[in-house]
């Protein structure tokens, strides 16, 4: 710090004191014992500060003084020059000249000591005066230092003429050389001349200089710049008498003469000034320490009070003041007196480098030889000393001598001594703590000085005036501690000086003999002997006490400077920390806002789309045909029809739908025979990275779940439920559709997902717009309550895709870019599981199980094996776990061949050699073509690729397209996978048997069916007029020709399909599975039947994103989509057969049981009360409702639920027993067989005039608790309990009466479609909610329910509907025109034109097999197919009443007024069976549950129950049995 600072903190600092100390009475010795202190520690501190700053304001003093001097008199031209310097750097340096005066303390700069420093030495001493130890101790320590000071005034006075201005230049140098280099151990000693200077008491008040050399070094101290600023340039009146050797001191306290601290430097070079400087500095380091005792106590050191630094404390940098320290001496070195020269090179080696401080004598003409000390007395144990031998180089330390004797526990260890080197020639006989005397030369005695009488006369006034205030303070020490003072001073023969002195000063206050007494020999080597040991022990505690402050501090620091290291550490790493945090929140904030703008834009795109097609569903409803505006001329000449995506139950896509973009594809080409390779270049242009891929064709490699998923799932299913927030989860995905993949975004909030394309994409770009027509869900939302089934999928042979099951019976499917993304995906959407169809939990687990894992959970091959669900549903199952999906041409689902006659006029289909054997792969059935396959694979050489036995898969996207080329949308699919063009007519499918002989001939033909086969007639038709070309053989291609024993597409498919549940079939069904599902996929199975593909076709075998490279990984995809792929492996043992159909015979309710033939087709006969009519019965017999029942209505609105009794079927089974049950399936409702609950069973409210009551008018919901009845007169219907007869809701909508009700099948829940017809010509399609028994979704509402569509396009009174909502079709029929379908969104799909007698239906029956029997008046009947096509028509001459389709929709039962029941086959009308006549006509009718028993209302109030079986008129029946 400067020096102003340090003056100004010394002052504050002793203020503090001056209270606490001096003005308080405080009592130390608790603070001492609680900061663990020596006893007495703070008031000796106290008295090391006072001592300072009186010597501080001596030099102040002494500095005035010489301004002085330089004003009157400079001496000599080297003199002036030095002094000049001195001066000036005195002039800019002081801080005197800085300080203001009033804070000087100087108030008299003549006196020795000022009146506050001698009070505050008088305090000092005689504060604790009861603690008569510690008193005395300081007492004598005062003594010695104001001794001291006297005898140094008294000389300063005796010779103040002559100012030593000459620089030593060697002693200058020297003294620069030892402050610079602080290791030395050595400090040159310019010899001075002036008594003063190197006087022994002044030496010993600054034992050694270690705190200017390692104190300061470490630790600047307060003021470091006071020593260079103070030096008094000494004035020497006599420089010739001092021949500049240095020598020891007159033997007084010649023990301490070497004190010197861990041998660093001490500079007797300045004199007291710079001594006391130092002492100043030690002092008020150590006071300060002491003050902030108080404060910290955790510094406390044992020895000492710590003491702060205060270059820490107030951050100045330490080498500033090392700096400062280095340049101060040379100042205070070129204001001292230049040396004498040696007479000898040695000996001047020797002075200069001597080190113990030189005490000259007080009369300075007696050498005093060294006294060894007594045996008893203090020996000072020196440690570490540094001599200059003769041999030695000055700073070169050689091994110190150390004088222990039997040391008492009081001794004063000072580290340090000195060894004053002996010339090479003398050996050094008496060693004692390194001072010898008898090497020193011999030293001139000094002249007396003549001396001016006016001097004389002053000298004796200006003793008086310095030392008039600080004799008193001595005497009166003196004289109170008389006692032990008396007992400390000794003579040199032991007697007690103090009694004559006291005597002396008693009698006389004169200060000069006061100062003449102490001057005296005795006096003088008395208190320098015991004095100075009291002084030099507080010094050396002080020098304790500043070592171990030294270390604590820059322990301390060290500490300070880790933990600011730390905290500066912690700070940038927060800083850092906050910044990522603010990038990532902005980040985060860009996202959002990215997000918002992609919802937005995409809502937009979305609005957009349904605008459009809400556009195009207003302009199809104004202008069809039977539309407000639609006229013939307006109908264009050609509807184009495309393939639905709605899929019905066994996931068949069978519903045609108007196709806004269809046209004939007039422009497509025809591709030339040239445009196909042969099969080797095929084969060759297929050459695979073998390197890059992973081939694992190990049949137990599975992708297996988290173990414990289940805990994962709860954990995130938590996490996710806590989200909050627009979107929950937000990634890029694909979008799977045939032949489109789109890149996009799809976002899933908490309760819809969205898809938005990027149309930005350059792929997306080149995808021809006419594709993009036909594919949905680019811009795709969709609702969380929509969502049925979410299932795992492959694209690209990697799991990394989810197939989403929507309730409007489509499905979407996305590409993630990890598994990861799909599993958060998956934890995002609703807990559906694979829906509710395969027996397995709706939970997340399940949708993201593996195929294999789905298979074995699944109960559907238990249900294949007990003939509960057909072949074809089986397959359908197992390509759909197995990841086949229509949204993937590559991984379309696969089925087998079949039959293998296509040639003859007519099939028997009990013929085993019609069946194919389906124990072999396609490619294996010709043993020819076996046998090239077989010899492919033994000599196969192609080390890049593992052999396989055909190039080409049995599924794949080219196959599936030319299968289907004939309907839309697969049209445009191909023509645009095929460059516009349509195939060579020669490789178009163009015949059923050319294909199947290609497929048994061609080597490169391996290709098996597709699920349409057994389903879609329309594919095999040219509906829409393509030019397909001429064959080889002049055929032109238009329809698929067909095997001559299907007369029409629908044939074929019939037949194909009855050909696949026949016995034939069921019983090698599971080996097929084996082959294409199996554990015949792959692996030494396989290879052994003949079924190895490519290796790029299977699961595993590739791992695409271990392919860096894009180019590789793109030729990798676009192979993989060239070679097929082989389905997921669902087992790895052989599959289970299917139980034979006699094996099944034992069990009740077998849907193939044909025992009991002899039965009697009427089983019983219920007669009600009333004579009503039945007009309408519902038998809702499933055994899982609470009332299995059967409902009847009668004419006059009087309901019963008469009770269901299981018995058809049980009768003969194990187990049976006559008590258990009743001999008859139906009981009579109590409340009408006893007539006591009439009211409860009668609907009172009327209903309008005009309405006829028939079947249609009323609707029994499936869990038989509610009617619901129509024509009332407000243009309402009704819903009412069957438990209590009660209203429950009315429900309204049409502006005419409603004639009609019809109510679709229901699914699990009870919800189910209710179709309300009306006078007023519109269809209302309405929602029935199981759970809340009401028609709507929301029982709370107030409002009335809306319906969910509204149906027009009819010109009349609607009198009949059928809905199913398994096909989401309405068919509906008016008093007169054709019967129109409309979809359950309401859109008029076609009109089903009749022939032209045909103008009046009166019943309509739909099955979900998709026929649609329409009975028009005066006997006539039509089946058309759900796409409009008329299949077949009959009359009869009774008037029908009843139409019933059996479940399976080949059988139609009819009932009338002749009071016949009759069976039909569906599909041709042919007569199956006529039942005996009954007594009366028959209004209505209904089938059990398990179609063994139908229920015929009577117009005689009566119902008959009949036994039927339709499997009596299967082909396998009647053949078999």
């Amino acid at each position: 710090m400067s020096a102003e600072t340090a003056v100004t903190f010394l002052s504050r600092l002793m203020a503090m004191v001056d209270v606490l100390v001096f003005a308080s009475s405080l009592n130390f010795s608790e603070i001492e014992a609680e900061k663990n202190m020596s006893s007495g520690g703070l008031m000796r501190q106290c008295l090391r500060l006072v001592c300072c700053v009186a010597v501080r304001n001596c030099l102040e003093c002494r500095q005035r003084q010489r301004e002085r001097v330089n004003k009157t008199s400079l001496i000599g031209g080297k003199t002036q020059d030095a002094l000049q310097g001195v001066t000036a750097s005195a002039a800019t340096k002081t801080p005197l000249e800085n300080v203001p005066g009033n804070l000087s303390p100087i108030k008299d700069p003549d006196r020795l000591l000022q009146d506050v420093d001698i009070n505050r030495l008088r305090a000092v001493v005689f504060r604790d005066v009861d603690d008569s130890k510690q008193a005395q101790f300081l007492a004598l320590a005062v003594v010695y230092f104001i001794s001291v000071l006297m005898v140094s005034k008294y000389r300063d006075i005796l010779e103040p003429q002559r100012e030593t201005a000459r620089s030593g230049s060697q002693a200058g140098r020297n003294i620069r050389q030892e402050i610079n280099s602080p290791t030395s151990t050595v400090v040159v000693i310019p010899s001075i001349p002036h008594p003063s200077l190197n006087h022994g008491f002044l030496a010993k008040l600054i034992p050694e200089q270690s705190f200017a050399h390692s104190f300061y070094k470490e630790t600047p101290t307060v003021f470091p710049e006071n020593i260079k600023d103070k030096e008094t340039p000494t004035p020497v009146e006599d420089i010739q008498l001092e021949s500049s050797i240095p020598h020891t001191d007159s033997g007084i306290g010649d023990e301490q003469m070497p004190n010197i601290l861990n041998g660093t430097d001490l500079e007797t070079s300045t004199g007291p000034d710079a001594m006391s400087e130092l002492l100043s500095t030690l002092s008020s380091e150590v006071k300060k320490s002491q003050e902030s005792l108080t404060e910290s106590p955790s510094e406390i050191l044992k020895p000492a009070s710590s003491i702060s630094s205060i270059s820490q404390s107030k951050g100045i940098n330490v080498k500033e003041i090392l700096k400062s320290l280095v340049a101060a001496p040379v100042e205070i070195a070129e204001c001292g007196p230049d040396p004498i020269p040696y007479p000898d090179p040695a000996l001047k080696r020797e002075a200069q480098a001597i080190l113990p401080m030189q005490f000259h004598s007080f009369d300075r003409s007696v050498v005093v030889p060294v006294k060894k000390p007594p045996p008893g007395s203090l020996a000072v144990t020196t440690v570490g000393a540094a001599t200059a031998g003769s041999g030695l180089p000055p700073g070169s330390t050689p091994n110190i001598f150390a004088a222990t004797g039997a040391t008492p526990k009081s001794m004063i260890n000072t580290t340090g001594a000195v060894d004053s080197g002996s010339s090479s020639s003398s050996s050094s006989s008496s060693f004692v703590n390194g001072a010898t005397s008898k090497n020193l030369p011999a030293v001139q005695t000094v002249a007396p000085m003549p001396e001016d009488s006016a001097e004389n006369m002053s000298i004796t006034a200006k003793l008086e005036r310095a030392l008039e205030k600080v004799a008193p303070l001595l005497r009166e020490i003196f004289v109170d501690f008389a006692p032990f003072l008396s007992r400390t001073l000794l003579g040199s023969h032991g007697q007690e000086l103090l009694i004559e002195g006291l005597v002396c000063m008693k009698s006389s206050t004169s200060v000069v003999e006061l100062v003449m007494l102490l001057c005296s020999q005795e006096w003088q080597n008395s208190i320098q002997k015991n004095a100075g040991l009291a002084f030099i022990e507080l010094i050396n505690e002080g020098r304790l006490l500043c070592h171990a402050m030294k270390d604590h501090i820059v322990r301390v620091a060290n500490e300070a400077e880790f933990i600011l290291n730390r905290q500066r550490a912690e700070d940038v790493h927060k800083h850092a920390e906050f910044e990522s945090q603010c990038a990532q929140y902005a980040a985060d904030r860009r996202e959002e806002e990215k997000m918002c703008d992609h919802l937005i834009s995409a809502a937009k795109h979305r609005d957009h789309v349904t605008a459009n097609q809400l556009k195009q569903k207003i302009l199809n409803i104004l202008t069809n045909k039977h539309g407000a505006w639609g006229a013939v001329s307006h109908s264009q000449l050609h509807d184009f029809w495309r393939l639905d995506y709605w899929e019905d139950d066994l996931r068949r896509r069978r519903r045609f739908v108007r196709n806004a973009f269809g046209s004939t594809h007039a422009d497509a080409l025809l591709k030339a025979a040239v445009e196909y390779g042969t099969e080797e270049d095929v084969v060759k242009s297929k050459k695979t990275f073998r390197s890059q891929a992973v081939v694992n064709q190990n049949a137990e490699t599975e992708l297996m779940l988290e173990g414990d998923d289940d805990a994962v799932s709860l954990l995130q299913e938590k996490e996710i439920d806590n989200l909050a927030g627009p979107v929950v989860l937000s990634t890029p995905a694909q979008l799977i559709a045939p032949v489109v993949v789109a890149k996009g975004t799809l976002s899933i909030t908490t309760t819809e997902i969205y898809f938005e394309v990027d149309e930005d994409d350059s792929a997306f770009k080149k995808i021809d717009p006419k594709v993009l027509a036909y594919t949905e869900g680019l811009h795709g939302k969709w609702m969380f309550s929509e969502i049925r089934a979410v299932f795992s999928r492959r694209y690209l042979l990697q799991n990394t895709a989810l197939e989403v099951f929507m309730a409007n019976r489509t499905s979407v499917m996305f590409n993630f870019p990890d598994q990861a993304t799909v599993k958060k995906v998956v934890y995002s959407l609703p807990r559906v599981g694979v829906g509710t169809s395969y027996g397995l939990p709706q939970a997340r687990r399940i949708s993201l199980a593996t195929p294999r894992q789905l298979y074995k959970s699944s109960n559907m091959t238990q249900r294949w094996q007990r003939r509960e669900i057909s072949n074809f549903e089986y397959l359908m199952f197992l390509n759909t776990i197995a990841g086949r999906t229509y949204n993937d041409l590559n991984q379309y689902p696969v089925f087998p061949w079949v039959l293998t006659n296509y040639e003859s006029e007519e099939l028997d289909l009990t013929l085993p050699g019609n069946f194919r054997d389906l124990s072999k792969p396609i490619g294996a059935l010709n043993p020819k073509r076996a046998v090239f396959y077989a010899e492919r694979y033994e000599t196969w050489e192609d080390d890049q690729t593992p052999p396989y036995h055909y190039n080409t898969h049995y599924s794949t996207s080219t196959s599936t397209l030319a299968w289907l080329v004939r309907i839309e949308p697969f049209t445009t699919f191909f023509l645009n996978a095929n460059d516009g063009k349509f195939d060579h007519p020669d490789r178009t499918f163009s015949s059923v048997a050319r294909s199947w002989r290609n497929s048994q001939r061609d080597t490169s033909d391996v290709k098996e069916l597709i699920p349409e086969f057994y389903y879609l007639p329309e594919m095999f038709v040219n509906s829409n007029g393509y030019n397909l070309g001429v064959r080889e053989d002049d055929i032109v291609v238009n329809d698929v020709d067909l095997p001559p024993w299907a007369k029409k597409p629908e044939d074929f498919v019939r037949i194909n399909r009855m050909a696949l549940e026949s016995e034939f079939v069921s019983c090698q069904l599971h080996q097929w599975i084996d082959l294409i599902f199996g554990y015949k996929q792959r692996g030494p199975e396989a290879v052994r039947a003949l079924n190895v593909f490519h290796y790029l076709t299977y699961e595993g075998s590739v791992n695409l994103d271990s392919i860096t490279d894009p180019v590789l990984r793109e030729a990798m995809e676009a192979q993989i989509q060239n070679f097929g792929q082989t389905p997921s492996q669902l087992l790895i043992e052989p599959h289970p057969p299917r139980s034979s159909a006699m094996h099944l015979c034992f069990l009740p309710q077998s849907p193939l049981m044909f025992k009991d033939q002899m039965q009697q087709d009427v089983i019983m006969v219920l007669k009600f009360p009333s004579n009503s009519p039945v007009t309408h019965v519902a038998a809702n017999t499933l055994p899982h409702l609470t009332i299995p029942a059967v409902v009847t209505v009668t004419c006059s609105r009087l309901f019963a639920v008469n009770r269901w009794h299981n018995t058809v079927g049980l009768r003969g089974a194990p187990g049976y027993s006559l008590d258990q049950a009743h001999h008859l399936p139906i009981e009579m409702d109590p409340l009408i067989a006893n007539n006591s609950g009439v009211n409860k069973r009668q609907i009172t409210d009327l209903v309008d005039q005009s309405i006829q009551i028939n079947a249609h008018c009323f609707v029994v919901t499936a869990d038989n608790r509610y009617i619901l009845i129509c024509g009332f007169w407000d243009k309402s219907f009704r819903v009412y309990s069957t438990e209590t007869g009660k209203l429950t809701q009315i429900v309204f909508g049409h502006w005419d009466v409603v004639t009609c009700l019809a109510r679709s099948e229901s699914y699990i829940g009870g919800d189910c479609y209710i179709v309300s017809g009306s006078r007023d010509a519109t269809l209302l399609l309405w929602y029935w909610s199981g759970r809340h028994h009401i028609i709507g979704d929301n029982p709370n509402s107030s409002d009335y329910p809306a319906p969910r569509a509204v149906l027009t396009g009819h010109d009349h009174e609607v009198v009949c509907v059928s809905v199913c909502a398994e096909l989401g079709l309405v068919i509906s029929g008016a008093k007169e025109g054709p019967c129109l379908v409309h979809t359950i969104t309401g859109d008029l799909l076609r009109a089903l034109e009749g022939t032209e007698n045909c103008l009046y239906p009166r019943l309509i029956s739909v099955s979900s097999e998709g026929h649609c029997i329409i009975y028009y008046e005066r006997g006539r009947f039509s089946n058309f197919s759900i796409n409009g096509k008329l299949l077949a028509q009959m009359e009869i001459n009774d008037s029908t009443r009843a139409i019933l389709l059996s479940s399976d929709g080949q059988n139609l039962v009819t009932g009338g007024d002749n009071g016949v029941v009759e069976v039909w086959q569906a599909c041709d009308f042919k007569q199956l069976y006529i039942y005996p006549g009954c007594d009366a006509g028959i209004r209505a009718m209904d089938l059990s549950h398990d179609q063994r028993t139908l229920i015929t209302g009577m117009a005689s109030g009566s119902i008959v129950a009949f036994n039927i079986d339709f499997n009596r008129w299967h082909y396998e029946h009647q053949n078999r049995y």
